[in-house]
């Protein structure tokens, strides 16, 4: 490839380019120094960051500016246009900055900024001495990683049950899983990340009990962990299935790095699978096991997928879309027993298998919560600060219910990028910020060449209103209650799905 075709593409902005051609409130990508770069004009102020999320790579030109900050078009990270500080997951980086120069009506992009300084804590009263976080997964390492940015020097251990890292799960079941992404991606640091910023990270660690009254953990293996405030971010366990056959070794279930290595391995010597379960994480294993060429049937008890969550329109677009590509569904029925080789179902139907993979719903793991007697509603009870019915102990992620303002109600929602703002936000409360959690629930699935974003919760809806057209990829869905709009789904409709989001939040601002 010529040197020619990978320089980045744009006008070249440290030679300048005229003021008039960035209008007030727009982007403009270029270059600069051999990097892309986006040029973003607020008011009288113009900002120079990389053009590139570090989430996925997505093209932030394409993305939503909101006052001073740019938003991700794919998945909705956030980053400062002051400081390319990356303000929301999933983005865990900040892009670079250049420094911007005005001179007779030109735009200068000059020399790269240093990095972000870090915050310090503020060493006053209240402020723990050590913070303990029960869980590995995305609200743990973002509320660790949250500790380290805001400048709180004290103790941080995160306890993990895992014998991995902190990685990406949802690509468990998307590109690793199919192949497409390679093994290095998944981890969202290397173990040297976690010492150099001090953070004390247990793999392979069970807590076995909670000691509000002495503020300490125990260990399965008997050893204590002293907090002045605790985290639980437990997550949530597979539900399993309780059918003759069901705990054979071909049977799997996709929660954790190991269980997708595992999937893998056996997908790699399987020719037939029986996927059980119509979910996004069913569909997205379908998705991925079709990817390896491998044939797929997927078992469920509802007539049309995903109706519940996305309508009948929405479900019987995807089953279409899983059809066209080899998978055969067999719903309104179950699973009543499996064996070596085959999986019998309640319809009296026998579908041969050499692998099984089972996704029919996970629950929330609260068995620590409820032994150390905080308050339990279908999760733990969580305030607007994230903080639990035990003064300095707080949950985040699958675990939490919260007050939820965009419907009134408290909810609990088990998606990667909740866990990650509510890590953060848990974070800052731990350390006495005192910022209430009021981020809109954010999700996305990507199955084959279909991709869906929803922003928002609609546990109960009683209206779908499509907009444009399904069948050609390009609509929006909105779900409301009444005349309340509780969520929108975007079909590779980006910029709406982020206004959308904007709207939310405007309406939740209207609330505080």
């Amino acid at each position: 490839m010529s040197e020619e075709k990978t320089k980045p593409g744009g006008p070249d902005l440290a030679k300048g380019v005229a003021l008039s051609t960035v209008a007030e409130g727009t982007m403009l990508l270029g270059h600069a120094h051999g990097e892309p770069v986006l040029l973003a004009r607020r008011g009288d102020e113009l900002f120079a960051i990389g053009a590139l999320c570090t989430h996925y790579g997505a093209p932030l030109t394409d993305g939503l500016l909101v006052g001073d900050t740019v938003r991700c078009p794919w998945h909705h990270a956030c980053f400062s246009l002051r400081t390319g500080e990356a303000l929301r997951p999933p983005a865990l980086n900040a892009v670079s900055c250049w420094r911007v120069e005005q001179r007779d009506g030109t735009v200068y992009v000059r020399e790269k900024l240093k990095g972000v300084a870090q915050q310090s804590a503020r060493a006053a009263a209240g402020i723990p001495g050590s913070i303990v976080i029960l869980g590995g997964g995305a609200a743990g390492n973002a509320a660790a990683e949250t500790l380290r940015r805001e400048g709180y020097s004290g103790s941080v251990v995160m306890l993990s049950a895992d014998e991995s890292v902190p990685y990406d799960r949802p690509n468990l079941s998307k590109g690793y899983l199919a192949g497409t992404a390679p093994a290095e991606s998944i981890p969202l640091r290397s173990p040297e990340f976690y010492k150099e910023q001090g953070i004390s990270l247990k793999l392979g660690t069970r807590v076995a009990s909670i000691d509000n009254a002495s503020r300490h953990v125990q260990l399965t293996d008997g050893s204590r962990y002293a907090y002045d405030a605790l985290l639980l971010a437990t997550g949530a366990e597979p539900v399993r299935i309780e059918v003759p056959g069901g705990d054979l070794p071909h049977v799997h279930y996709l929660r954790t790095l190991a269980d997708s290595r595992a999937l893998v391995a056996k997908a790699l010597a399987s020719r037939r699978a029986v996927v059980i379960g119509a979910s996004f994480i069913g569909l997205e294993v379908a998705a991925s096991l079709r990817a390896r060429n491998i044939e797929v049937h997927v078992v469920a008890p509802e007539n049309c997928p995903m109706e519940k969550i996305l309508g009948a329109d929405v479900g019987n677009f995807m089953r279409k879309l899983h059809e066209e590509h080899g998978v055969t569904f067999h719903l309104g029925t179950t699973a009543t027993a499996i064996d070596a080789r085959s999986v019998t179902l309640k319809n009296g139907e026998t579908l041969q298998a050499d692998l099984v993979a089972v996704g029919i719903g996970v629950r929330p793991m609260i068995a620590l919560a409820e032994q150390a007697g905080l308050a339990i509603d279908r999760g733990v009870t969580v305030d607007e600060y994230l903080q639990t019915s035990v003064p300095g102990v707080f949950a985040a992620g699958d675990i939490a219910r919260w007050p939820d303002r965009l419907t009134g109600e408290r909810i609990r929602v088990e998606h990667w990028v909740v866990a990650q703002r509510q890590g953060q936000t848990a974070a800052r409360n731990m350390l006495g910020r005192r910022e209430r959690f009021h981020a809109v629930p954010f999700f996305w699935t990507e199955q084959y060449d279909f991709g869906i974003v929803y922003v928002g919760h609609a546990e109960r809806w009683d209206k779908a209103e499509i907009d444009g057209k399904l069948a050609e990829r390009d609509c929006t869905i909105t779900y409301r209650r009444g005349a309340r709009k509780l969520a929108v789904a975007a079909v590779h409709r980006d910029l709406e799905a982020l206004r959308a989001e904007v709207e939310f939040e405007r309406t939740i601002a209207a609330t505080l």
